[in-house]
């Protein structure tokens, strides 16, 4: 079945194509194996492939042999670079960028994106996200999450609205806030330590049945 464009920018086919571009675009200095790249954004290597070799024939992007690894990174040299990468930054920016830099704040249990931009992201129809709406469960260094927070901001043009919430706080409660965010559409951020729950593939979760 093929697949409908995505809200977040409809000029893209899938996506999948929208996640690829946001994740390699927006960070120019790092270079990434499309394995890595497939697994970042949940989807299949061969996936990855097309759509990095679409990339390199239009000189976005140049890729380089590492042993059996390929390697692809931005080239900012193109003229499209910079539009490109402030058109991205708006629609498909938050996943990619949120998730690099919340990787580096220890003491995130767990860390995901709610709210409009989310239910956008799963195809909810809606108007354009004005914000990020962001949830931060465990101990995290207040500093250091606000410092990502900020450089987040800058980088997506937009507000971050990060709420910091502690493990066990999250997990006994039963407020109304709690039942909305765990009844609507995330996007997953940070999912690697702790009991906090959820999913790992950016796909809608239900926090509350886990």
């Amino acid at each position: 079945m093929k697949q409908a464009a995505p809200l977040l920018l409809p000029l893209l086919r899938t996506r999948a194509q929208g996640d690829i571009l946001a994740a390699v675009i927006l960070q120019p200095d790092k270079e990434q194996s499309l394995t890595d790249l497939a697994r970042a954004v949940g989807t299949s290597r061969l996936t990855v492939l097309r759509e990095i070799d679409r990339l390199e024939d239009a000189g976005l992007v140049s890729t380089r042999r590492f042993g059996n690894t390929r390697l692809a990174r931005a080239r900012t040299d193109n003229p499209v670079y910079a539009p490109l990468a402030e058109l991205l930054a708006v629609t498909f920016g938050p996943l990619a960028v949120l998730r690099e830099l919340l990787a580096d704040v220890d003491g995130i249990e767990h860390a995901f994106i709610y709210g409009s931009w989310a239910a956008r992201y799963h195809e909810r129809p809606g108007s354009v996200p004005g914000d990020i709406d962001v949830l931060v469960i465990g101990d995290p260094d207040r500093e250091r999450l606000a410092d990502a927070v900020e450089e987040a901001e800058k980088a997506l043009h937009r507000e971050v609205n990060a709420r910091r919430v502690a493990a066990s706080v999250w997990a006994n409660d039963d407020g109304p806030f709690k039942r909305t965010v765990t009844s609507s559409p995330i996007v997953e951020l940070v999912e690697n330590k702790g009991e906090a729950g959820g999913r790992d593939d950016g796909g809608e979760g239900s926090l509350a049945s886990r």
